[in-house]
């Protein structure tokens, strides 16, 4: 840090991403990208469809705000577009949070909680798994403050019934429950039709994943439409061009591609399953994913000796250090190919530790 770095961030420990590496070519199984490019259509729209770039893009992007919140069954009023989910996510930190109203979220979960409940300077306090790593609801039942879930969770990738997220929307009608969906679409089940519900709901999604847009950089949020408005206003106060030209065509082409979409998803569930089933027939525990990735242990190795192992192979998974997860790995779903490669190099690491 030099020493202009303001002391009020002396205690924050940023996220750490997935690695990129850019030396070698690897099988990359490490931060759940889609294997599968956008779809033609919005290949089509970003070639088309982008404004000028000596113009500013839309900033309430009202193309791709219509058609999203039809594909969604809300109203454009109650739908922002972000620079990802993880802005939505950090505006819903400085809009619902604060020093009487702490933020709550799982102990093992997705890495840029914390991160953001440090950035905004706001407490957080974190409710552990049950050893099965499911979420114990009745946690966040009496707890005072916002909650944060995301469902599917990561990365154990088990998701919530919403039976069971409204159930903690019930429970204290006056806080702000934030339900992170950046993985529903492999398996999970939206909160979005309980917007209608509860008024207390804010649902983020993301193109990162099931839409093949990581590297576009485009999310939402959607909830009720007073809550909306809280987050443009913060949003207008900081970055009311937050999303760029490129990404809005690109957005909107997809959104209008759903099919292709929905395709390349049950696709990754199939090669999931298939992957799952393989594992665990090699002696692995794994966890009942509902996500784009797996999460998985062996007793013949450790879970960073295995991610090391794999990497000196040319394969990348995601290891986490955290003592509860150590042994774990967290593998992304590629393609077919890609799963038997790694499957290959598994069962070959596997006869050299016997």
């Amino acid at each position: 840090m030099s020493r202009f770095f303001s002391r009020k961030y002396d205690a924050l420990t940023p996220y750490v991403p997935g690695e990129q590496p850019g030396e070698r070519q690897y099988v990359k199984l490490n931060t759940n990208e889609n294997p599968f490019p956008p779809s033609p259509k919005a290949l089509l729209y970003a070639r088309d469809h982008t404004r000028s770039p000596e113009l500013y893009s839309d900033p309430e992007a009202v193309e791709l705000r219509r058609a999203l919140a039809f594909l969604c069954g809300v109203r454009p009023e109650e739908l922002v577009l972000t620079n990802g989910s993880d802005e939505v996510l950090n505006m819903a930190f400085m809009a619902f949070c604060d020093a009487n109203h702490p933020a709550l979220f799982p102990d093992i979960t997705y890495g840029f909680y914390p991160v953001f409940a440090q950035l905004n300077g706001v407490p957080y306090r974190e409710f552990p798994l049950r050893e099965d790593f499911t979420v114990d609801v009745s946690d966040y039942l009496s707890a005072k403050g916002t909650v944060f879930i995301a469902n599917p969770n990561a990365p154990t990738g088990i998701p919530l019934p919403p039976a069971a997220i409204e159930e903690i929307l019930a429970a204290d009608p006056e806080r702000v429950v934030v339900v992170d969906e950046a993985y529903v679409d492999f398996g999970g089940t939206s909160c979005i039709p309980l917007i209608k519900k509860y008024d207390n709901l804010l649902v983020t999604q993301t193109f990162s994943k099931s839409r093949s847009m990581a590297g576009a950089r485009l999310g939402f949020g959607v909830g009720n439409e007073a809550l909306i408005r809280d987050l443009n206003t913060l949003r207008y106060s900081t970055n009311p061009y937050n999303v760029n030209s490129l990404t809005l065509a690109l957005g909107l082409g997809t959104v209008l591609e759903e099919a292709y979409t929905q395709k390349n998803c049950a696709e990754i569930i199939r090669v999931r399953e298939k992957t799952a089933k393989a594992l665990r027939e090699l002696g692995f525990t794994a966890t009942d994913s509902a996500a784009n990735f797996l999460f998985a242990r062996s007793e013949k190795i450790g879970g960073e000796d295995l991610y090391l192992t794999l990497k000196a192979r040319g394969i990348l998974i995601r290891h986490f250090a955290k003592p509860r997860i150590r042994d774990w790995n967290r593998i992304t779903v590629g393609t077919e190919a890609q799963m038997e490669t790694l499957l290959s190099a598994v069962r070959d690491i596997l006869e050299e530790r016997k």
